[in-house]
C-alpha cells in the first residue's frame, strides 16, 4: 500500500470549500473518505445533510468510496459518532483532516462570551475531540495521519478574530505535542494554514486577491501529508495561491543572567534580549 490508496480518512467540515477539495482529491487518489459536515451556516447556526451527501455523491460518481456523517465535532459524543461511521463503513480508520470551522468575527472590545465559546468549541475542542476519539485506534494499529487546519490569524493575528486566532494557535500547540507522543507509533501530526477563496474568506479579502487563491492549490499538500510515505511531523505550513511555505519558531542566543537581575539591568540589555538578527530554530529548553 502506498500514498493514500485504501486508507480510510475522515475529513471534517467536508461539505464545501476546502473540506470538499480535500475529500475529493483524497478519494481520487484511492482513499475511502468519511465526509463529515454538520450542514450549518458559516457562523455555525443550523444543520442539515445536503452538503455532505452532495460531496459523497460526487465521489461515488467519479468511482470513489465515501460515506456521509452529519455529527458535530464540538462534542466528544459527536466525534465518537464520526469515528464510528468510519469503522462501521470501512472497518478501520487511518487518518483525519480536522477542518470543520465557523466564524464569529467581532472586535475584542465587543466580543461576548458566547461568541468566544462557540468558536473555541468548534475549532479547538473540535480538533481535540476528533483526535482524542481516534488516538486509541491509531496507537493500537501503530499508524495514523493527523492534519489540523490552523490559520494565519493565529500565527500572525488579524483584527476581529481573537477567538478564531486563539483557537487556531491552540491547534498548533496540540500537534506539537501529538507529534512527540505519536512518534513511536508512526502517528504524524501536522498543521496547515490555508489561504483560499471560500465562504469563510468571501468578505475578508478583496475580489482581486481571492481570484488568485483557488482551493485547488491547497488539497495536494493535504494529500501528501496523509500518505504513508510522508513521515514529516510537527510541521506548520502556510499555503495559498500556489505558494507553499513552512513556518517555524526561532529564538536568539539570549542573555544569561548569573543572578536575578534588577529591572534596570534587564532594561540595560533589552536590545540584546530582543535582537533576532542571528536567530536559530527554536527548541524546547526542557528537552
Amino acid at each position: 500500500m502506498s500514498g493514500v490508496d485504501g486508507r480510510v480518512i475522515i475529513v471534517t467540515g467536508a461539505g464545501g470549500g476546502l473540506g470538499r477539495e480535500y475529500a475529493l482529491l483524497l478519494a481520487a487518489n484511492g482513499a475511502r473518505v468519511v465526509v463529515n459536515d454538520l450542514g450549518g451556516a458559516r457562523d455555525g447556526s443550523g444543520s442539515g445533510s445536503e452538503m455532505a451527501d452532495k460531496v459523497v455523491a460526487e465521489i461515488r460518481e467519479a468511482g470513489g468510496e465515501a460515506v456521509a456523517n452529519y455529527d458535530s465535532v464540538a462534542t466528544a459524543e459527536g466525534a465518537a459518532a464520526i469515528v464510528a461511521t468510519a469503522l462501521d463503513a470501512f472497518g478501520a480508520v487511518h487518518g483525519v483532516v480536522s477542518n470543520a470551522g465557523i466564524l464569529r468575527d467581532v472586535s475584542y472590545a465587543k466580543m461576548t462570551d458566547a461568541q468566544w465559546d462557540a468558536v473555541i468549541q468548534v475549532h479547538l475542542y473540535g480538533g481535540y475531540n476528533i483526535t482524542r476519539a481516534l488516538w486509541p485506534h491509531f496507537r493500537e494499529q501503530r499508524y495514523g495521519r493527523i492534519v489540523v487546519i490552523t490559520s494565519t490569524s493565529g500565527l500572525f493575528g488579524n483584527f476581529g478574530q481573537s477567538n478564531y486566532g486563539a483557537a487556531k494557535m491552540g491547534l498548533v500547540g496540540l500537534i506539537n505535542t501529538l507529534s512527540i507522543e505519536g512518534a513511536k507509533y508512526d502517528i504524524t501530526a501536522n498543521a496547515i494554514a490555508p489561504i483560499a477563496a471560500t465562504r469563510m474568506t468571501a468578505d475578508i479579502a478583496s475580489a482581486d486577491l481571492l481570484a488568485k487563491l483557488s482551493t485547488a492549490f491547497v488539497a495536494p499538500v493535504v494529500t501528501q501529508l496523509m500518505t504513508d510515505e510522508c513521515t514529516d511531523t510537527g510541521s506548520v505550513l502556510v499555503l495559498g495561491g500556489g505558494l507553499v511555505q513552512r513556518v517555524q519558531l526561532f529564538q536568539n542566543a539570549g542573555v544569561q543572567f548569573e543572578q536575578p537581575p534588577t529591572p534596570a539591568e534587564v532594561a540595560d540589555r533589552w536590545a540584546e534580549i530582543t535582537d533576532m538578527s542571528a536567530a536559530v530554530p527554536a527548541k524546547n529548553p526542557l528537552h
